[in-house]
């Protein structure tokens, strides 16, 4: 069997946390913030049960480690697990809160994060390094299911719709 690296222990966290979002009916996106080579935080989507754009899953678990620390500035050494490239304002938060290093598994598919064009701008005066790809294929995999299941029970829905019509 092959041993677990660090970074696919940490992702596995996430995942959890995904699933956890899943669970409530959110899209499965998941987060942790580590120090010290422990879980810190938490979080996963809550945009659907908050109706809040701002309630992803890196926000959550950032405003929690900064409650945690109480602080906006997340101590030197603090790393991000999330299970999908972060978006443009999920990698602001981590640059703000100096995040210094971010791991994230699923690749956003569309290509409209600017990960890698945030992360080297220089804009805080802080860079955060960025890792992709860790467990790719699990974090990818929760994703694609979801959105399946989400497909196919809209078809159905549709299809029960154009049948009472036609009753």
């Amino acid at each position: 069997m092959k041993r677990r690296t660090r970074e696919e222990k940490f992702m596995d966290e996430a995942i959890k946390s995904a699933q956890k979002g899943l669970s409530e009916g959110e899209v499965p996106i998941g987060a942790v913030i580590v120090y010290q080579d422990k879980v810190v935080a938490r979080g996963y989507n809550r945009r659907a049960k908050l109706q809040l754009a701002s309630a992803h899953a890196e926000m959550m678990a950032i405003d929690r480690a900064c409650k945690k620390f109480h602080s906006w500035r997340l101590p030197e050494g603090c790393e991000l697990f999330v299970t999908l490239e972060p978006c443009p304002m999920c990698m602001g938060a981590s640059l703000n809160a100096r995040v210094d290093k971010l791991y994230f598994g699923a690749y956003e598919q569309k290509g409209r994060s600017l990960t890698s064009a945030l992360a080297e701008s220089n804009l805080l005066n802080h860079k955060t390094e960025v890792v992709g790809g860790v467990s790719e294929e699990k974090c990818s995999a929760l994703l694609t299911e979801f959105f399946s299941s989400m497909r196919q029970k809209q078809k159905e829905e549709k299809e029960r719709k154009k049948a009472e019509e036609n009753a």
